[in-house]
């Protein structure tokens, strides 16, 4: 991944982040997101579960209370109030139509400009040391991007509330292999490492003894390395993919 990155557009003003847990936002994202409401532009967040099955020495009905908490706290840091969790079982995501329906009721209810999926590939990174994906975020990254269709089209889910919304100019994939354009987070990184961190519980509960210095290096780094394909500016990298209501190119 050499190639220069592109600034991301302009020209709108609603997004929606949809991602399978808690956290998964802070882990990168959320830098992007208090780019975007420092600028005035509306964020709201889509949890497909609440994390419920993350900290193995906490009960999941403990668990999901504690983890909707942080990512509510988190949320407020980067300029998010509008938060939703779908109550999917965590870590048994399905990639089925039940799934789609969700999400594309919750695009409807956000009417975003802008979507952004998770991160759908089956290795998290590139090259020989890169991890296997989570089944939950290949199963939520997939079926969000088919949400956004289904959204828009009144007759593949015809019992679903609300009215169609087929408004969408890009879907946005983070840590995606095919990263094409940044967004410039220069002057919000403290808050998305504050971010990270207000998952304190369940990144002590995974063994992080130090949140700070952990979300300080993680978020430093990945920005950092991006800024080395966005002329020197700390950023975080999308693939952009075009939406129904993506604009024309003349």
């Amino acid at each position: 991944m050499t190639a220069t990155l592109e600034e991301f557009p302009s020209g709108w003003q609603r997004a929606a982040v949809i991602v399978a847990h808690p956290d998964d936002i802070e882990w990168g994202s959320a830098a992007a997101v208090a780019a975007w409401t420092a600028a005035g532009r509306i964020v709201s967040y889509v949890l497909v579960t609440s994390g419920e099955a993350g900290i193995d020495t906490l009960d999941p009905a403990a668990a999901k209370l504690a983890r909707q908490a942080e990512e509510r706290s988190s949320g407020e840091i980067v300029g998010v109030s509008a938060i939703e969790f779908l109550d999917h079982p965590d870590g048994r995501v399905v990639e089925d139509l039940t799934l789609r329906g969700d999400l594309a009721a919750a695009i409807r209810r956000h009417r975003p400009d802008v979507v952004v999926a998770q991160n759908h590939a089956e290795r998290w990174g590139t090259g020989p040391g890169a991890g296997w994906n989570s089944a939950d975020h290949r199963a939520v990254g997939r079926a969000t991007i088919d949400a956004v269709s289904d959204a828009g089209n009144r007759w593949i889910f015809p019992d679903l509330p609300g009215e169609p919304w087929a408004g969408v100019q890009w879907i946005a994939v983070p840590h995606s292999p095919q990263e094409t354009h940044a967004v410039d987070v220069s002057a919000v990184l403290d808050k998305a490492i504050a971010s990270l961190v207000a998952h304190e519980q369940y990144l002590r509960g995974i063994g992080i003894d130090e949140p700070v210095a952990f979300a300080t290096q993680l978020i430093e780094g990945q920005t950092n390395s991006v800024a080395e394909r966005f002329g020197g500016r700390a950023g975080v990298a999308f693939e952009l993919i075009p939406g129904p209501a993506a604009p024309r190119a003349d």
